[in-house]
């Protein structure tokens, strides 16, 4: 009897202990230098805001380190269309400078939006967006870093159906894009699902997307998160894609009211420091690592730029530990 009441209680210890190993389980960006690249979406980075604001809301004992450099009209497939007012940018001319002055341990990202340069899809377009793909997680892991992609969020064809041009057209643009754009994306993002695990996690922000607007417009037929462009995604959908990438790096995130969620958000202290940060960072070390955009651009310095963000973080963890 007394046997049996030990071992009972052994077991019990040991479920206990493995429910706190669960709970204290850090998420990969936890504790590490991160660098988030990509194009105009991630540049806006209202999404990649809202993912640190919510690790440093659910994790205050963890530290978050977040670099986010996106930059507008970049491809990683090196691809530009005739229409452009400028040569496309590449993520390869910076990705070298990018790595070694960021130093990072984890590579987050989201390509894809731009690099079938709006036009049907081609075997060898498809190929150049996969050859940069391979190209990024090479360097990253070359670097020591881990590699996490998204996939390309959705393009919204409904916004921009008197712009959009068929298939037959003569030639295509972001100003003319091809009316199924949507599917050279979809084409993008099933490639990259399928990469083996030991190159890259990958989150699907496409599929997910897609399907949220498919169920809005069941009850409002005119909904979307790109009414401007059919390209980037408003605040709404920015809010979206950080709940998409939180779930997948497994941190529990349950769905609900997008707008009253966005509403509690925005009205949070915390939620306006780490969106500073972010945006101050961001800025000074997107000019810090430089790039070619029509222009080049380049600075020599961060230091400002970092003694502000050690000032910030101190007010947020202030806020977050207080």
């Amino acid at each position: 009897m007394k046997h049996s009441s030990a071992k009972r209680s052994v077991a019990v210890l040991c479920f206990l202990l493995a429910a706190w190993t669960s709970s204290r389980a850090q998420p990969l960006l936890a504790n590490k230098r991160v660098l988030w690249l990509g194009d105009s979406i991630t540049q806006m980075g209202d999404y990649v805001t809202f993912v640190d604001y919510f690790l440093e809301k659910k994790y205050p004992a963890d530290r978050f380190d977040v670099i986010s450099i996106g930059l507008g009209s970049e491809t990683t497939s090196c691809l530009s269309e005739k229409t452009h007012p400028f040569p496309r940018p590449c993520v390869q001319e910076r990705l070298k400078r990018a790595l070694d002055l960021v130093k990072p341990q984890v590579v987050v990202a989201c390509y894809g939006m731009n690099d079938g340069i709006y036009h049907p899809q081609s075997a060898e377009r498809m190929k150049a967006f996969e050859q940069g793909i391979e190209k990024l997680i090479a360097a990253v892991h070359a670097a020591g870093a881990e590699m996490v992609l998204l996939t390309p969020p959705p393009f919204d064809v409904l916004p921009v159906k008197d712009k959009v041009v068929p298939k037959s057209a003569s030639d295509f643009g972001f100003m003319a894009p091809y009316a199924g754009y949507d599917d050279v994306l979809t084409g993008y993002a099933r490639w990259e699902m399928q990469l083996p695990k030991n190159q890259a996690t990958v989150i699907d922000l496409h599929a997910p997307m897609d399907a949220y607007l498919a169920k809005q417009r069941k009850t409002d037929p005119d909904f979307s998160f790109a009414k401007k462009d059919g390209i980037h995604p408003d605040i709404a959908g920015h809010l979206l894609m950080a709940q998409i990438v939180l779930r997948g790096l497994g941190i529990p995130f349950a769905s609900g009211n997008l707008q009253a969620e966005l509403k509690t958000v925005e009205a949070d202290p915390l939620f306006a420091l780490i969106k500073e940060q972010r945006e101050v960072r961001s800025a000074g070390w997107l000019k810090y690592v430089g790039y070619t955009r029509g222009e080049t651009v380049k600075v020599d310095s961060v230091a400002d730029v970092e003694k502000q963000n050690t000032e910030l973080q101190a007010e947020i963890d202030a806020l977050r530990r207080g």
